[in-house]
């Protein structure tokens, strides 16, 4: 930058327009703030454009294909679907274009001012931003990073687009594998794993681990149906290579100190991700790190530099738009000089798996290991009325809930509409509920949400839908 050059002066300046950052940009113009957006790439971010958006198309036309399967007993079918894979994937990128007009929109009605290209930091106040060939300098009030995160690439396997694929890629995939790959712990592993299934793809799911982290209930669940749809599972793995030629790919394992190879069509890579603020200069002017590589921020999402905020994936914490859109707003109403704060204690875990599963709250393993007194509720699925005559009987809700004080500690639920109730569980934990609270309310009938209710219930062995049990189970220290 030449010295003396002119800065153009702003309000807020955001760097980054996913979900995080076009919800902090939004929020702020609705508080009366003069907003500036930088986006290189494509309003919506990895979210919108190569991960959650893409990757539930996917979900869902699966489920559409399940539920076909499932429903010649009412009389629909007596014959498989015509699947079109590559008209799926010219309705995915439909969905993707109608989705980023939409944000475009709101970021016009909101009169923010978008500029399409590159910013860093050159001051504690000044960003510098390449628009092609055209270069400015912004003086700002304010600033907020959401620049989001990369996939690392700490495994030493390049993906190729072709046979090879991180998580980004999902929407490359141009043909249905023969035989699928998947390595990773992620919810995505376990999504691809059924969609792709239910396209007709043979799969194997690669776990570092033993398990994939969640209840154990939820994980003996998915193991049940993972053999049923007949995906194989390898536990305890190490990625070795990946080697493509002739239309074949080699992928080599080490399991238990034991090398073995296996040969797939394709390898989906569901690898860590990085912060994306390798480029972003703030090392320069004092916007301090984690000990694990990430921006260090406070309840507002304010850095150790006062006039600069940051949010979503570039903080510590899971990798979900759920958790950048919240601090987005968080930071944009704290610029505003409101007093909000961000806590991540009750982040759903949520899998479009099938049948769906949500997770919130301590698990019961996780009482086990706190040394926290609880009883432990459990009312499954095929109990339900309304989950017979839909013909979706698989999964449960399990409730976990101190033993002394009777407060909501935990939600976890594995089946129909399992992602739209377990907005139930948050809310009880959040309001710190008790198990009277929760059993008071009514519950539409016949509907899955009654399956929260006899959950609760059965804490103190009373569920109507369920045999009399014998003992309460507890887990105590």
């Amino acid at each position: 930058m030449v010295v003396g050059e002119l800065a153009h002066e702003k309000d807020v300046v955001i760097i980054g327009g996913g979900p995080g950052g076009y919800h902090a940009a939004i929020r702020a113009a609705q508080l009366g703030k003069k907003v500036t957006l930088i986006e290189k790439k494509e309003l919506g971010g990895v979210c919108l454009n190569e991960g959650c958006i893409p990757s539930k198309v996917f979900t869902a036309a699966a489920s559409r294909l399940n539920l076909f399967k499932d429903s010649h007993e009412m009389g629909i079918g007596d014959s498989l679907p015509n699947f079109d894979y590559q008209k799926l994937r010219s309705y995915q990128k439909k969905v993707i274009a109608q989705l980023q007009n939409g944000v475009k929109a709101l970021i016009q009605a909101n009169k923010i001012e978008l500029l399409n290209g590159t910013g860093y930091f050159l001051s504690e106040n000044r960003i510098g931003v390449e628009i092609e060939e055209h270069y400015e300098v912004l003086q700002f009030n304010q600033a907020i990073i959401a620049t989001g995160s990369l996939p690392s690439k700490s495994l030493g396997i390049q993906p190729n687009g072709k046979t090879i694929f991180h998580s980004g890629m999902i929407p490359q995939i141009s043909e249905i594998p023969k035989h699928l790959i998947v390595y990773g712990v992620n919810e995505i592993a376990l999504e691809m794993g059924m969609a792709f299934q239910a396209f007709g793809s043979e799969v194997t799911i690669l776990l570092e681990k033993e398990e994939f982290g969640y209840d154990s209930s939820i994980e003996k669940e998915i193991k049940r149906i993972l053999k049923k749809k007949k995906i194989q599972v390898l536990r305890n793995v190490q990625l070795i290579n990946a080697h493509s030629s002739n239309e074949e790919l080699l992928v080599e394992l080490n399991i238990q100190e034991e090398k073995i190879s296996l040969n797939a069509t394709h390898l989906l890579l569901l690898i860590p991700r990085i912060p994306n603020i390798k480029e972003l200069g703030i090392e320069k002017i004092g916007v301090t790190l984690t000990d694990t590589g990430y921006i260090h921020v406070n309840k507002q999402c304010q850095t150790m530099v006062p006039t600069i905020y940051a949010i979503g994936d570039v903080t510590e914490g899971p990798a979900l738009a759920v958790k950048a859109i919240t601090q987005g707003k968080v930071a944009a109403e704290a610029i505003a000089g409101k007093h909000p704060e961000y806590d991540a204690n009750y982040i759903p875990k949520i899998v479009h798996f099938q049948p769906p599963i949500a997770s919130v709250g301590l698990t019961e393993e996780g009482a086990r290991v706190e040394g926290i007194p609880v009883k432990v509720g459990k009312f499954p699925l095929a109990s339900n009325g309304f989950a017979t005559l839909l013909g979706k009987k698989d999964g449960f809700v399990k409730v976990i809930s101190h033993l002394e004080n009777e407060t909501i500690l935990g939600v976890h639920m594995m089946g129909e509409g399992a992602i739209e109730m377990i907005s139930s569980g948050i809310l009880s934990l959040e309001m710190v509920a008790r198990e009277e609270d929760i059993k008071f309310p009514f519950y539409p009938h016949p509907s899955m949400n009654e399956g929260i209710l006899e959950a609760m219930d059965s804490l103190n062995s009373e569920a109507i839908h369920l045999p009399p049990q014998k003992t309460q189970k507890k887990v105590t220290t």
